[in-house]
C-alpha cells in the first residue's frame, strides 16, 4: 500500500503539481486550507507525512505549522514547510517549531522528492523499532 501525504496550499498550482510529481510513488491528498486539514485529519487515518505552506487563508501566518508540530495527537507526523515566505523568516519559524525539513517557493520538485522519501523511511524505521522495543 502507498504512503500518504496531506498537502496543504491554498495555491490550485501547487497542489496539482504535488499530486503530479508524488503521486506515482504516494497516495497524495490535497487540500486548500487549515479548515479542511483539520477536518481530514479528524476524519481520516493519520497521514505518513504532511506538506504544509504556512499561510493559508483561513489562518494567521504559521498558525497551522504551530498547531500541528505542538500536536500531541498530529506532532510525530513529519513535517515539511512550503513557504512563500521570505528565507529567512521560514527558517527562524522552522527551527522555532521543530521543523527538520522546509522548502522556498519556488522549489525544485527533485528535492522535495528527496526529502520526503528520506522523512518517510526514516519514520518507517522509527516504527519498526518501536514495534521491536515492545
Amino acid at each position: 500500500m502507498k504512503k500518504q501525504i496531506l498537502a496543504i496550499d491554498d495555491s490550485k498550482a501547487i497542489r496539482f503539481l504535488l499530486q503530479t510529481v508524488l503521486g506515482k510513488e504516494y497516495s497524495v491528498i490535497t487540500v486548500p486550507d487549515g479548515f479542511s486539514a483539520m477536518y481530514y485529519l479528524s476524519h481520516r487515518q493519520m497521514p505518513d507525512l504532511i506538506i504544509a505552506d504556512p499561510q493559508l487563508p483561513d489562518m494567521e501566518n504559521w498558525e497551522l505549522i504551530q498547531q500541528l508540530s505542538s500536536s500531541g495527537m498530529y506532532g510525530d507526523i513529519p513535517l515539511i514547510v512550503l513557504s512563500g515566505l521570505e528565507k529567512k523568516e521560514t527558517e527562524l519559524k522552522c527551527l522555532e517549531y521543530g521543523i527538520v525539513k522546509h522548502f522556498v517557493k519556488p522549489f525544485n520538485p527533485v528535492d522535495l522528492m528527496s526529502a520526503i522519501s528520506d522523512l518517510v523511511k526514516s519514520r518507517q524505521l522509527d516504527k519498526d523499532l518501536s514495534a521491536m522495543a515492545s
